[in-house]
């Protein structure tokens, strides 16, 4: 994984090539950002290019070395992560990871470690790992991959350079998705849904999700104002756990953003197969209420993220849709 295939993270990958040109790569860096952003593979794109037999400031690809990093078979790369059956990372992998980090490397110029998720350390885990990068072994260099780093002790924090990923773009996990071989169609269904993660835009199962499209275009049309049973039903049907209830408001939020660009005389749309009840979105109602409502979509995916009951805060946010004005 050369840094030229990593999409969405351009102003890091930068950073990191400056510091493979110039040999002043840091000893620890702390990569902060949620599951599924990037993370990992610009980890290994540093290390492949620091590793890489041929190339200045990014991997060849295509050198013995390279081969094995993309492989996950050099022998110069250890992975710290929690054991199949433990929640937490354990002082004795962390002690068997300095012993490791002690010896001399096998091929590579120095070797590297990556320590994931680094915010389940055990305490003494953390402490341990605290005097390795107080004085790191040889040439080595240790990269943590966390979702949080405020997770991880300050004096952690400290030692190591902190780079913060954003979320992937919707336009970014399209092309992703679509590089992957998916069709256009279900990745523009899917890109929007992804929360900027690759991760969770694979796993969302794509048949369930058009199913569950259409039953949110039948619910919305149903409702009706008048008939406060068919809003409180449609918020009964729809709801689920908070996870599927953010999935829901996801979903809304990409038909009222199409409904947007619709009413200001764009065709570009994400949700292309379901142009039609898009339309009727766009069309029923001024183009200043529909900002209004894809606003309240939007408060009520935060409320949810808050702990709001998400049968509550549906049963408000219908009412609302549901009213003429």
């Amino acid at each position: 994984m050369p840094f030229a295939d990593i999409l969405g993270h351009e102003r890091i990958v930068e950073v990191l090539r400056r510091s493979l040109r110039t040999g002043k790569t840091a000893h620890s860096y702390l990569f902060e950002g949620i599951s599924g952003c990037g993370r990992k593979k610009t980890t290994l794109a540093l290390i492949q290019g620091m590793f890489c037999q041929s190339a200045d400031d990014d991997a060849c690809g295509v050198c013995p070395s390279c081969r094995k990093v993309a492989g996950g078979s050099h022998a110069d790369i250890h992975i710290v992560e929690p054991l199949p059956d433990k929640r937490d990372i354990s002082i004795d992998q962390l002690r068997e990871m300095q012993r490791t980090l002690s010896l001399r490397p096998y091929e590579a110029p120095r070797k590297a470690c990556i320590i994931e998720p680094a915010e389940r350390m055990s305490v003494n885990a953390a402490n341990s790992l605290l005097k390795t990068l107080e004085e790191p072994p040889g040439d080595a260099l240790i990269i943590l991959l966390t979702e949080n780093a405020g997770l991880l002790l300050p004096t952690i924090r400290s030692r190591c350079q902190l780079i913060r990923f954003a979320p992937l773009s919707p336009e970014h996990i399209l092309t992703l998705l679509e590089q992957s071989g998916m069709d256009a169609d279900t990745a523009s269904l899917i890109a929007p849904m992804s929360g900027g993660s690759m991760q969770k835009a694979i796993e969302l199962d794509n048949e369930s999700l058009a199913a569950r499209r259409e039953n949110v275009i039948s619910r919305l049309s149903q409702m009706n104002i008048n008939k406060i049973a068919s809003v409180f039903d449609a918020a009964e049907a729809l709801s689920g756990n908070r996870e599927e209830t953010l999935e829901l408001l996801d979903l809304l939020i990409s038909f009222y953003r199409d409904a947007l660009h619709l009413a200001a005389g764009s065709g570009e749309i994400v949700n292309r197969s379901a142009r039609s009840a898009i339309e009727t979105i766009a069309t029923r109602r001024p183009i200043s209420r529909t900002m209004e409502l894809l606003e309240a979509i939007c408060q009520t995916r935060r409320d949810v993220q808050r702990n709001a009951n998400p049968k509550l805060a549906l049963d408000h946010l219908f009412m609302n849709i549901a009213a003429e004005t």
